[in-house]
């Protein structure tokens, strides 16, 4: 059996950062914010992690199943409620994160990927 070896300072999944997705065309959700960590940290050979930004909590976005609420609290290190935005998940390059903010539940990340599962229409 193969150990996994981890750096320690290497995001990991679940785990808040805050990214930069800058530069950006269009739509695509722009500017430093944070991100949840969703690839396994097992996942690739390249300096790659793929996220899903955390932005604004808008009222509206309720009614979407591609957010997923989260609180502000000392685990999260959010300041404010924000969805994850299972929409516009991300590969980034290590190089754009900047530090770690928290991370989110086992319970918070099960939901994002149901979101993810439902984006993509993935029949389970």
């Amino acid at each position: 059996m193969t150990s996994l070896i981890i750096n320690p300072d290497t995001p990991k999944r679940g785990e808040i950062w805050l990214v930069n997705f800058d530069p950006t065309v269009g739509a695509e959700i722009r500017k430093i914010r944070p991100a949840v960590v969703i690839s396994s940290d097992a996942a690739g050979r390249l300096p790659i992690k793929l996220v899903a930004p955390i932005t604004d909590w808008k009222p509206y976005f309720a009614q979407n199943f591609w957010h997923v609420k989260i609180e502000s609290d000392t685990t999260t290190g959010l300041t404010k409620a924000s969805p994850i935005d299972a929409l516009q998940l991300r590969g980034v390059d290590l190089l754009r994160f900047i530090r770690r903010l928290g991370s989110v539940s086992e319970v918070t990340m099960s939901e994002v990927t149901v979101a993810i599962v439902t984006v993509v229409e993935y029949d389970v």
